[in-house]
């Protein structure tokens, strides 16, 4: 089986980077501590437009996954992300090449 990631693009209102980056923090913090399965998040900020980021982390299972997109948290948070943002599109993505530096298996 693959290897599952949640994915998002996020952009944000004029002038709000700083409050999202902050409040998606505070989001990616607490999904870690409360949901078993996520190893890491990561969040990415377009250089050229700044109000453009994307987000993405694994998860062991889909399983955990969807538990972490139907626990309550999950809409209180991403509810106080909204008024921050203009447009959200979330993503369930499958792992299908990882590429890394040095000899490969």
């Amino acid at each position: 089986m693959r290897q599952p990631y949640s994915s998002g693009v996020w952009i944000t209102k004029p002038g709000r980077e700083a409050e999202f980056v902050a409040a998606w923090r505070e989001f990616a913090e607490w999904s870690l501590a409360a949901i078993k399965g996520g190893g890491w998040a990561k969040l990415l900020q377009d250089r050229d437009q700044s109000m453009r980021f994307v987000s993405f982390g694994p998860w062991d299972s889909l399983e955990q996954l969807e538990a972490w997109r139907s626990h309550p948290g999950f809409a209180e948070r991403v509810g106080r992300i909204h008024q921050l943002i203009e447009s959200l599109e979330a993503s369930t993505l499958d792992a299908v090449v990882e590429v890394r530096e040095g000899p490969q298996a």
